[in-house]
């Protein structure tokens, strides 16, 4: 089913907006993400057991999502969570080195800003993509090349984070930093994302490109 763009949304502007808006998840979303990783690196370097750190983690997500369950709230985030530290608990538990807990997260980061930047590369920019998603039509967007470009810089604002944390965790990685690790996946995590889509956002304020703009309607990038 095609999901379709808010009722007042005039503009590309409008619907990113609104769809980032949803992806944050509020300061709860933020919370459920960063506790199991603390749990987990507060418990490790408390007792130096592996087992007990992982259990301590994966038990903070379940109830996370138990209390999700019951008050009838969303789950996405906390079972994106969930699934975050069990994947982590796979890796650390078959190598038993507490450092591959986060190894996922940078291999899962390092992935996604290559295949971020080759949309771009590619002139199909994921936040493009987006966009043909909610408004029904996947490839109308690409006739306007101010659309294109503006897509491109979007995209180019989701790299950022990724690089950054692939730049900084993996040095930390191979040191065996555990500690570190867990400050700077936490640090590095919703803070950065939300510095991230505020400049989004701060660049869509700037801009009113028509949600349905053809090169006759919209032949300047007024972004630019």
């Amino acid at each position: 089913m095609t999901a379709q763009p808010p009722v007042d949304a005039r503009t590309v502007e409008d619907v990113v907006r609104a769809q980032l808006s949803q992806a944050l998840g509020g300061r709860r979303g933020m919370l459920e993400g960063a506790l199991p990783t603390l749990g987990f690196t507060v418990t490790y370097l408390s007792t130096r057991e592996l087992r007990l750190a992982l259990g301590v983690g994966i038990a903070l997500a379940v109830t996370l999502l138990v209390v999700r369950v019951v008050q009838r709230q969303p789950v996405q985030f906390v079972v994106n969570s969930l699934v975050g530290i069990g994947i982590a608990a796979i890796f650390a538990a078959r190598s038993g080195k507490a450092e591959d807990v986060f190894l996922p997260g940078i291999i899962y980061n390092a992935v996604y800003a290559v295949l971020l930047t080759l949309s771009v590369l590619v002139r199909w920019p994921l936040v493009g993509v987006m966009i043909g998603s909610v408004t029904g039509d996947l490839t109308a967007w690409r006739a306007d090349p101010g659309v294109v470009r503006l897509c491109s810089r979007l995209t180019w604002m989701l790299v950022l984070p990724c690089a950054v944390r692939v730049a900084v965790q993996y040095p930390l990685y191979l040191a065996g930093e555990v500690g570190w690790l867990g400050v700077s996946k936490i640090a590095l995590g919703w803070p950065l994302q939300v510095a991230a889509l505020a400049a989004m956002v701060w660049l869509l304020a700037r801009g009113h490109t028509p949600l349905a703009a053809t090169p006759q309607e919209h032949p300047r990038d007024d972004v630019a």
